[in-house]
């Protein structure tokens, strides 16, 4: 039994295709000739025949003839007598090769032999993953979804590997079942508890930037760069673009015609929304097209503190602003600057700054409307009860009392 079980154990290690023959052939000596010299000694001369195509081995020890009663180390040397019993016509001094069988190293030498070699493959096993996944990091693989749980999705490569997805590493209206291919970035490769531990990722910024690789040749040949990513996993991206070559034109060229090449990316990930824009290394230029389809104004600058004041017209905000404040929020983080809209007043002399409102209303709650690019009164009064109710954090009370205040300021 034990011998049927060492060669299941051959078997295991010959059908891995992540080893090659050599290292195959290296690992298998190594293992056996640990056990070989616990069982004969560190001096005795042992020979290894490995046959890991048909999963068998031969283990040979060779030992030299000496006169009878002479002998020393049954494992080095054979008396004459007995070296004639293989061979009638041996000599003294002659070396005799014997097959020792692997019966003959006991169950117990045979389980550490088993579980030696089951520890290499293992072990083999985890430093191919490991090796393999550092090297795609930033890479799209697809996989097959094997088991979903609460936390986090098992799906496994095209060789059996087993990978996560987590759940925050998931857009918000992924909805996987088993057997279902998925496409996803590899985001790193942890080690826990001597385990390679492969995460894939479909909401870091690398994912959608090999999106377009993939659907973009100018991108993959390098005519365009994509220099900034910023998402709001299935809700909103801004993408900054540029080509150093005039002839072609970034933005065009990766939204596509009729926007045949920008679909495929946004169907992959539900119905994202992506900017495409122009880089510049002009900061003013670069929020004034972050905040598109916002046409904006007027825009000044604070370099120290990285903030910038933004003035558009009044039925631009909400389209700077945009639905929950994602807009706004990405063009933050694509130009590296705190933006504040502010409306134009040139149109209204009746308005008020909320500023002037300090007395009666918390500098909190006041904050919570600039937030929106709600700065005076009518830019208040101007949006429904439910709109500031889903724009901002304040309860549907609050609001109604801000309204107060403010109507009885305006129509005094």
């Amino acid at each position: 039994m034990a011998t049927v079980n060492l060669l299941e154990s051959f078997g295991e290690f010959k059908d891995n295709k992540n080893i090659d023959r050599v290292t195959m052939m290296g690992i298998l000596e190594d293992v056996f000739r640990g056990v070989v010299k616990k069982r004969f000694g560190e001096e005795a001369k042992v020979d290894i025949i490995i046959n890991p195509d048909k999963g068998d081995l031969e283990v040979w020890l060779n030992r030299i003839i000496v006169e009878d009663g002479f002998s020393e180390d049954d494992n080095l040397d054979i008396e004459l007598s007995e070296a004639r019993k293989i061979e009638p016509d041996f000599e003294v001094g002659e070396e005799v090769s014997q097959e020792v069988k692997i019966e003959d190293f006991g169950r117990r030498n045979i389980l550490s032999l088993k579980q030696n070699l089951q520890s290499r493959i293992l072990e083999l096993e985890k430093d191919h993953l490991y090796k393999k996944y550092a090297e795609r990091v930033g890479d799209i693989i697809t996989g097959e979804v094997y088991q979903i749980w609460k936390r986090e999705t098992l799906i496994l490569d095209d060789e059996g590997n087993e990978l996560i997805m987590p759940k925050d590493q998931q857009i918000k209206t992924d909805f996987f079942k088993k057997g279902d291919n998925v496409r996803a970035v590899v985001w790193k490769v942890e080690m826990r508890n001597n385990t390679p531990v492969v995460i894939l990722s479909r909401t870091a910024p690398e994912f959608l930037e090999k999106l377009f690789e993939q659907e973009v040749p100018e991108v993959a040949d390098g005519l365009i760069t994509i220099k900034r990513i910023v998402r709001e996993p299935g809700e909103r991206a801004k993408v900054a673009v540029e080509s150093y070559d005039d002839r072609i034109d970034p933005v065009g060229a990766c939204v596509g015609m009729k926007g045949s090449r920008i679909h495929g990316i946004v169907r992959e990930l539900r119905n994202e929304n992506i900017d495409v824009i122009n880089y510049t290394s002009n900061e003013q230029l670069l929020i004034q097209r972050a905040l598109s389809p916002a046409k904006v104004g007027d825009i000044k600058l604070d370099q120290e503190h990285k903030r910038a004041e933004v003035y558009m017209k009044p039925d631009q905000v909400a389209l700077a602003i945009g639905k929950g404040g994602h807009n706004i929020k990405l063009a933050g983080k694509l130009t590296g600057f705190d933006i504040d809209v502010y409306r134009d007043t040139d149109e209204v002399s009746d308005d008020v700054s909320l500023d002037e409102f300090a007395d009666e209303i918390d500098e909190w709650i006041i904050e919570e409307f600039k937030k929106i690019g709600c700065d005076t009164a009518r830019n208040v009064l101007d949006l429904s009860v439910e709109e500031l109710v889903k724009r901002t954090d304040l309860e549907e009370e609050t609001i109604e009392e801000v309204r107060r205040i403010l109507k009885k300021e305006l129509e005094g």
